[in-house]
């Protein structure tokens, strides 16, 4: 018999059910990356995350004879919909076994939740924020997942939505990139050059994390301002901005981050982070006892560098700066030693970026699937 619960985030074990699903379904899995349990468990408070100043979520969990099979998080981001004249629902966290009537059921809750309250499709996976990565795995299977800022799921998953009438939204390519050829023409190290002679733009370095958190705020302005064509923008609040870069902070070499500045304001930004994937995979969702040892011992080993979040002002994109961007990010990969590097989740709508990003070496090798449906 199967059944689906809407779980009571007051109820400490029905929290656990749903956190600890994944962690059984991928159990030993060579490419799954666990997450820390605590950031999937505030992801579930809604005192302390701040999406909930300004939306809503809620979540699922459906169950086979008394074992959890599937689960799923309903989600309105109100500030999108305003920022897009949209009324969209969003649904993330969905894991299931390849059970074709348990997803049915789990999505038919998001369906009503969002007809509830006047929303008129459904589209994701699209989480929380900035930092949760997007859309389902549709080519890359073979691949280990990079770090926990992007999704990984089975094969079959794709097949589970489709059957459900959802189609493409927008897909997300990663690209990799091996030190070995990334060779930028000379033409980009010139213009580049040139730029920084005038002294239009230039390049900021960070040694430690004070001077990065004294420069915080303006790179928080700078990243709300520099995505504001592409298609997962909205506004985001000071306290996300504060709560993406708190985040940025704790697994941040600030050697790895770069920004961009004109007249002493940030008008780009490069962030660099070691890959840290097989330390989280030994910790297996937990920093304690020996899990926060194992991921600061991968933070030395690893030779995998992930490129997630690049970003210059669309009014300094014709002035050089993306010329300065990628010469930063070939600095990033070759003066630190990384062997390959993994350009994280730039959308198919962003067409001269995915071009740059081929023209540059990037072999397009993970594609991360949206999906929508009309309700």
């Amino acid at each position: 018999m199967l059944t689906v619960e809407h779980i009571d985030l007051q109820h400490k074990q029905h929290v656990r059910r749903f956190v600890d699903l994944p962690y059984r379904l991928y159990r030993k899995h060579p490419q799954w990356v666990p997450p820390l349990r605590m950031d999937v468990e505030l992801m579930l408070n809604k005192h302390k995350h701040p999406f909930y100043e300004h939306s809503a979520a809620d979540f699922f969990i459906a169950t086979r004879d008394g074992r959890d099979v599937g689960r799923i998080a309903a989600l309105v981001n109100n500030r999108f919909n305003e920022y897009h004249h949209t009324q969209q629902a969003q649904f993330y966290l969905f894991e299931c076994e390849d059970d074709q009537e348990a997803a049915n059921a789990l999505f038919e809750q998001v369906f009503t939740w969002a007809r509830a309250r006047g929303l008129n499709k459904a589209v994701g996976p699209k989480g929380f924020g900035a930092l949760d990565g997007y859309g389902l795995l549709v080519e890359g299977f073979e691949h280990r997942q990079m770090m926990t800022m992007m999704n990984y799921n089975y094969p079959y998953y794709p097949r589970l939505v489709e059957n459900l009438g959802f189609h493409k939204e927008v897909d997300f390519i990663s690209c990799y990139l091996s030190a070995e050829a990334f060779n930028l023409p000379d033409r980009v190290h010139s213009i580049s050059d040139r730029v920084q002679r005038r002294g239009t733009l230039q390049v900021k370095h960070f040694d430690d994390k004070k001077e990065l958190k004294a420069w915080a705020e303006r790179i928080g302005k700078a990243y709300n301002a520099a995505f504001v064509n592409n298609w997962e923008y909205y506004p985001v609040t000071e306290r996300e901005i504060k709560f993406i870069l708190d985040n940025i902070l704790v697994i941040a070499d600030p050697k790895l981050i770069k920004i961009i500045i004109h007249d002493d304001q940030v008008v780009g930004f490069l962030f660099g982070f070691h890959d840290v994937s097989a330390g989280l995979q030994r910790a297996n969702g937990r920093l304690f006892p020996f899990g926060l040892l194992n991921i600061l011992w991968e933070l030395r080993r690893t030779k995998w560098v992930a490129l997630n979040g690049a970003g210059i002002l669309p009014e300094f994109q014709g002035r050089g700066g993306n010329a300065l961007l990628y010469a930063e990010m070939e600095k990033t990969v070759k003066d630190f030693g990384f062997a390959h590097a993994d350009l994280t989740q730039v959308a198919d709508t962003a067409v001269q970026m995915r071009n740059d990003l081929v023209n540059l070496g990037g072999k397009l090798y993970k594609t991360h699937r949206v999906y929508v449906r009309d309700l």
